[in-house]
């Protein structure tokens, strides 16, 4: 517990110390948002900055920050440092940037952003990019939830259809009709339940391993040795897996197509770092909240206290003898498990609002968010119902085919969340060389964002290299191919640069 309480303090102090340091690198003034000289009443309205926070924090949180740090505790205690490190000096600084530069390009789209400072050609890549990605993101979140909701009654393919039906409203309405109005709901229900684990994991004070423990032991994603040969399968290797595991909880592509809608919203520029920095840090404590319960429910027996007694001996013939947990519980069960058995009855109220709120809202935003991409490429106003109908009902109709063929095929599910998850931090490479050329501009210190951005170049190549899905090379080829990468990157900025500074 020690290692979470500092990892906690430093997510805080990293708002407060590098979070200043960041606003005062772009420097926010007092000139008209988007929002007020754009007011249009469906996607430019301004509305308190309480709520444009509660609404930015479940747009990009959804079920990033839970289901993707269970997994990401599948490598130990050491997701604590790609949380903190992670968070602080990449995610919020990709979120902060991201959004204020749309504030400061009259509410622009995240391809446009591209378009500006890396040229029309990466702005086409970046549009047909993020509007898929967003699809996926739609899909995805529709049948994850709708499998959960077929327990309580009703057909999985009902609750696909009720749950696109709400899509469709969302995704037309005015932003302050539905979202405005339900949003900060979700996200008070999500914040509550990881601040009421947390105290749970301060009242039960487990012993859990630190960050100076022996690390390698607590990662269940080991290379494999092939046959006693010195070649090796990657089995999910902590480089680069884990910096795709945990996005959402450190940093994430998505976000920034995310961040216009509120950038449209926002009243004033100076509530941008609450809004945009301060969103990313919350969702990094709650990463951080659930990767440590993950950590003592799969390795220190916390699975004890809600495994039924009556089938204890099955569980555990399943399980080898309790080693083998986590092809036992998924993520979706993690949560409702640990819920309901810490917090009792309203805990498993707040796994449903987890498990399945969360994910619908951050499905009914990526189709919005898709809408705008596509209208503002096309420059067709949305303005009129039938005009965002125009956008709207060829986007769902590719959006069904692809939720079709995903039932349809067995893996389609799997196959579709891990190509999304490499695409989303493909996105924040994109979005991360976006920032740095800004502030070389605007002759701002680029560091702040250059590291990160050669970083998530290297992570994203490197899952090229290294995946199964993809080339499904050697660890150690692909490593030598990720130096390769990392090379070319900074030779490609070096000649930029010397190209920009004359």
């Amino acid at each position: 517990m020690i290692s979470f309480t500092i990892a906690l303090v430093a997510l805080i102090l990293g708002y407060i110390l590098y979070g200043k340091f960041v606003e005062r690198v772009f420097q926010p003034d007092d000139r008209p948002t988007p929002a007020v000289a754009n007011a249009d009443g469906v996607d430019y309205i301004v509305m308190p900055t309480w709520k444009v926070f509660m609404i930015q924090f479940l747009n990009i949180a959804g079920t990033g920050p839970v289901f993707g740090a269970i997994m990401g505790a599948w490598y130990g205690p050491v997701a604590y440092l790609w949380i903190i490190f992670g968070c602080i000096f990449a995610g919020a600084v990709h979120d902060y940037f991201s959004g204020m530069l749309s504030v400061r390009h009259n509410g622009a789209n995240l391809p446009e952003l591209v378009g500006t400072y890396l040229g029309k050609r990466t702005k086409a890549v970046m549009l047909v990019f993020s509007v898929f990605l967003l699809m996926m993101v739609g899909v995805v979140f529709v049948y994850s939830p709708a499998l959960v909701l077929k327990d309580f009654g009703w057909t999985t393919l009902g609750w696909v259809c009720a749950i696109f039906a709400y899509y469709v409203l969302a995704t037309l309405l005015p932003i302050d009709k539905i979202i405005g109005k339900i949003y900060p709901i979700f996200a008070f229900a999500m914040l509550f339940m990881a601040v009421a684990l947390m105290v749970c994991l301060y009242v039960k004070m487990p012993a859990l391993p630190e960050l100076w423990s022996n690390l390698d032991a607590s990662n269940l994603n080991k290379p494999q040795s092939l046959l006693g040969t010195e070649s090796y399968i990657a089995k999910n290797p902590l480089f680069p897996c884990l910096f795709l595991t945990i996005a959402c909880g450190a940093i994430s592509g998505f976000h920034g197509t995310q961040n216009p809608l509120m950038a449209r919203c926002l009243g004033s520029e100076k509530v941008g770092r609450p809004v945009f920095y301060g969103a990313m840090i919350t969702e990094g404590i709650v990463a951080l909240i659930w990767a440590t319960v993950s950590i003592y429910f799969f390795y220190y027996g916390g699975w004890r206290q809600v495994v039924d007694a009556n089938s204890i001996n099955e569980f555990l013939a399943q399980t080898d003898g309790g080693k083998n947990l986590i092809q036992y519980f998924t993520a979706p069960n993690v949560v409702e498990k640990v819920c309901t058995g810490w917090l009792g009855f309203f805990g498993g109220i707040l796994a449903i609002f987890g498990v399945v709120a969360a994910p619908i809202t951050s499905g009914d935003t990526a189709f919005r968010s898709a809408r705008l991409i596509i209208a503002d490429a096309l420059h067709l106003s949305q303005k009129g119902v039938h005009k965002r109908l125009l956008v709207a009902i060829p986007m769902f109709a590719a959006a069904i085919a692809l939720l079709v063929w995903q039932m349809e095929n067995p893996d389609g599910f799997n196959t579709i969340w891990q190509w999304f998850g490499w695409s989303n931090q493909t996105l924040a490479v994109f979005t991360l060389w976006t920032i740095t050329v800004y502030l070389v501009q605007q002759k701002k210190p680029f560091i702040i964002t250059l590291i990160p951005a050669l970083f998530m170049t290297v992570v994203c190549s490197t899952f090229l290299l290294v995946s199964p899905m993809a080339l499904g090379l050697s660890t150690t080829v692909s490593y030598c191919g990720s130096v390769i990468s990392l090379v070319i990157a900074c030779v490609w900025f070096l000649w930029w640069y010397r190209k920009a500074y004359k």
